[in-house]
């Protein structure tokens, strides 16, 4: 029988923090719009601040459904469910706000040594209701490891980007990731440049629009 909660209940958060993926469900306002369901992994993304408040890591990825959505109003569910051990399913219900990287925000949640390559901003959720239910109709699987595709992929890219910057005249290190925040163009200095092969590059072709048309603002872009 399902069960609510106002916050996270205490048991609660060491079985969330084993759990390997979860699944991220937002949605524009418009009733033709799409809903967006992402699947995340990679173990140590995700972590609860408190029992009100949670975030990961948002990772580079062929689209921005999420982040446009919560830039438009800010609604969210996280799914975890077991695939070991007793059966189970989580939903934390919440709002979420989207902080790029190099904003003060994403710089507090993320040090240097636990962002993970691609890593594009850290999604913050106020959770206002918890649910839980019974999980009896899915099934037992065993992990079989981490895939290492994505990070080997987007740390090639933004390699790209590290070279093009220290070739650039005028680029200043102000710190180790001054490369995929701002690049000043030779013919002027007040706009971005970028390597068309690079990180960058690829989140200003991919990560610009949700395939609804909606724009998820992202200054490092601008």
């Amino acid at each position: 029988m399902g069960k609510f909660y106002d916050t996270i209940p205490q048991d609660l958060i060491p079985w969330i923090k084993e759990q390997r993926c979860f699944w991220v469900a937002t949605a524009p306002l418009s009733a033709k719009g799409h809903v967006n369901i992402s699947p995340k992994g990679l173990v140590g993304t995700f972590k609860i601040i408190d029992n009100k408040t949670f975030f990961y890591q948002d990772l580079t990825g062929s689209g921005v459904e999420t982040a446009a959505h919560l830039q438009e109003n800010g609604r969210i569910t996280v799914l975890f469910n077991a695939f070991e051990g007793p059966p189970r399913i989580c939903r934390l219900f919440g709002t979420g706000k989207v902080y790029e990287l190099g904003s003060t925000r994403y710089n507090e949640l993320i040090p240097l040594e636990e962002r993970l390559p691609g890593s594009r901003a850290a999604v913050v959720v106020d959770v206002h209701k918890v649910g839980t239910a019974c999980g009896f109709s899915v099934p037992l699987y065993k992990p079989d490891g981490e895939r290492t595709t994505l990070q080997e992929w987007t740390n090639g890219l933004e390699s790209l980007d590290r070279e093009f910057a220290n070739e650039k005249e005028g680029f200043e290190v102000a710190n180790p990731l001054s490369h995929l925040e701002f690049v000043p163009s030779s013919s002027d200095p007040t706009k971005d440049d970028r390597n068309p092969r690079g990180l960058k590059e690829y989140w200003a072709q991919e990560n610009v629009r949700s395939i609804d048309g909606k724009l998820a603002r992202f200054s490092i872009l601008s």
